[in-house]
């Protein structure tokens, strides 16, 4: 039997052939229904971000639970949605090429209800000319620079760039994006709540001087998973960015959180990578399956999950294996035993598989593709 081919339903977790990703799918569900349940207690609504999970099985999941549609970073990846059937796709990242420029046209029209941001006032003439090349409208937010300096017009132009937005007979001004990345994990839950607060409750001014222009505003979008309970606090925001909620990794799972100063709980992992141990022959370390090809490097350092309290300890050890260093109280695993570590960042974590094993009690009832891998234009 081919083995990259075998029916793995049905099969045990711990059978499955390493390293890969697992998604605990009742976790998953736990955490789709929670967050929607907090953003629907303070009148908001969700608008998860796809780049965290790239699996349109996922996307279908947390609109069935009730979101007001999806983000994506890139074209390609709202291609990928709409292909799906998909629809009302927001793309928060500035599209400014040519070449895609017409990608996004042929999106739009399988997709009427897809929305981008501009940062850019000939940016936003551009797309007005390709829209009109096509005979289309374009639904458009203006993206906020919240003093990252990624993306975005400042604060201060932010009105003078909806303006000319709305003189623009093929762009339909919706609002304004605002999304603080930098703040996502500030590990002190006192800090970042005061930077979150300051940075949004600037775009929530803008916002305000929108409407009092006269301005269309019905939309202000931004938020993101380490800022979830503090950014539903400001009035004006109508949708949160959330994304690595629904799978979660070591980098958020070591901030702190409203109810825990040393651990963000609220959100267990659903996600986790299985990796062999393959190599025993010293005191103090194994050598596993999983390294750089397998694990994002940036962020938290990957923490076994099991066996539990092991005392085991991850580190990379180059492109195709892990280190695990044991502990005085650890009990060395064995050639062939299989570890599940919490990942150390979820969204290029995923992008590095071509699929995710879906369990439920611990056995297999389901594969998915990661459709949107690799899809970076």
């Amino acid at each position: 039997m081919d083995m990259v081919q075998k029916d793995w339903i049905g099969v045990s977790k711990w059978e499955l052939d390493t390293p890969c990703l697992v998604i605990d799918e009742e976790i998953l569900e736990e955490n789709i229904r929670t967050m929607q349940g907090h953003a629907a207690s303070f009148g908001k609504q969700l608008r998860p971000h796809v780049k965290t999970h790239k699996c349109s099985h996922i996307g279908k999941m947390q609109i069935e639970a009730g979101c007001t549609g999806l983000c994506v970073a890139k074209v390609s990846e709202a291609e990928a949605l709409v292909k799906n059937g998909i629809r009302g796709t927001l793309i928060t990242s500035p599209v400014v090429t040519g070449f895609k420029m017409e990608r996004l046209m042929d999106c739009l029209q399988e997709d009427p209800e897809l929305m981008v941001v501009i940062g850019d006032s000939a940016n936003a003439r551009d797309l007005d000319a390709a829209a009109r090349k096509r005979g289309v409208k374009l639904s458009v937010l203006v993206d906020l620079d919240p003093g990252s300096g990624r993306t975005g017009v400042s604060f201060k132009d932010g009105l003078s760039l909806g303006r000319l937005i709305e003189t623009l007979p093929s762009l339909r001004l919706c609002g304004v994006q605002c999304y603080a990345g930098q703040v996502q994990h500030i590990v002190s839950f006192d800090e970042r709540y005061q930077a979150s607060l300051h940075w949004m409750g600037q775009a929530a001014e803008v916002v305000r001087q929108f409407r009092q222009s006269g301005l269309p505003c019905h939309i202000f979008t931004g938020a993101g998973t380490g800022t979830y309970e503090i950014d539903c606090r400001i009035p004006e925001l109508t949708d949160l960015q959330v994304g690595s909620y629904t799978l979660m990794d070591a980098e958020y799972l070591s901030i702190a959180s409203s109810q825990n100063p040393t651990r963000f709980e609220k959100f267990p992992p659903a996600l986790t990578l299985l990796t062999t141990v393959i190599n025993t022959n010293h005191d103090h370390f194994v050598t596993v399956d999983a390294g750089l090809k397998a694990l994002y490097h940036h962020g938290a350092t990957p923490y076994v999950l099991h066996p539990p309290d092991s005392g085991f300890e991850y580190d990379w050890w180059g492109d195709e294996h892990g280190r695990i260093a044991l502990s005085h109280r650890s009990k060395k695993p064995h050639i062939g035993e299989v570890l599940e570590l919490v990942v150390s960042h979820c969204d290029p974590t995923v992008n590095l598989f071509d699929q995710l094993y879906f369990t439920r009690k611990g056995k297999v009832i389901g594969i998915w593709p990661v459709d949107l891998r690799g899809k970076c234009q």
